[in-house]
């Protein structure tokens, strides 16, 4: 009927800026390849660093019953989104969840997603800082690494990268914030956002060998956050 599904590939962001390659800059000709009457819109998507389902709508009612399905559906507990992750490390439970306050943070030049342990009251009613929870579940590891379905049951920018971090399992190809989890002995630790900066994320030789990469190609490696699966109504 009224929906497509898309698989998007990782760096393709939704909106870009002028003169960039984005998804709204694709939806014209799409629509004129399938030969459709009308214009297509966005009902769900991954953001520009995750590759995985685009669901999209040429009817407008559909789309908001669809976008206010999803709403209605966090707030009564269930996880219609389901993301899978190829982390660098492997949790020490098979599966758990993770609940944190996040909030933005000005850190040098840059706009980054930080961590509160304990939000206050007050941070949370006036929206600076807000709770967030993932569910997860190891389906897979090997090598030092693991597949993880991710289930977030609220919405924040990058909030399953973050969350990764907590775990001390960075996903792999993340670049931004996989500097938080450090390692002494090969045993990880977590280290305070404000002591990190950006990088090129770290993996040792016998990983890099496995991926075929050299320390140089690292840096184009995508992150590894897929959208795996939506439950519709």
């Amino acid at each position: 009927g009224a929906l497509l599904a898309l698989n998007k590939p990782p760096g393709l962001p939704i909106l870009g800026i002028s003169g960039e390659l984005s998804l709204s800059v694709l939806l014209p000709s799409l629509k004129r390849r399938l030969s459709l009457a009308a214009d297509l819109h966005v009902v769900k998507a991954p953001t520009r660093e995750c590759s995985g389902l685009i669901l999209l709508s040429s009817c407008h009612r559909t789309t908001e019953q669809l976008q206010r399905f999803f709403t209605d559906a966090r707030r009564r507990g269930q996880y219609p989104v389901t993301y899978h992750a190829v982390t660098v490390g492997v949790p020490a439970e098979a599966e758990g969840e993770i609940r944190t306050g996040l909030r933005w943070q000005q850190q040098g030049d840059t706009i980054t997603v930080v961590p509160v342990s304990v939000p206050g009251p007050r941070s949370l009613a006036k929206k600076e800082v807000k709770s967030t929870l993932t569910r997860y579940q190891v389906l897979g590891a090997a090598s030092g690494c693991a597949l993880l379905q991710l289930q977030p049951k609220t919405a924040f920018p990058e909030q399953l990268l973050v969350h990764l971090t907590l775990l001390l399992c960075p996903a792999l190809g993340d670049h931004q914030y996989s500097s938080r989890v450090g390692r002494v002995l090969g045993v990880p630790f977590l280290l305070p956002p404000e002591a990190t900066h950006t990088r090129t994320q770290v993996l040792d030789e016998e990983l890099l060998g496995r991926l075929g990469l050299s320390p140089w190609q690292l840096r184009h490696l995508p992150v590894h956050l897929h959208l795996q699966q939506l439950v519709l109504p």
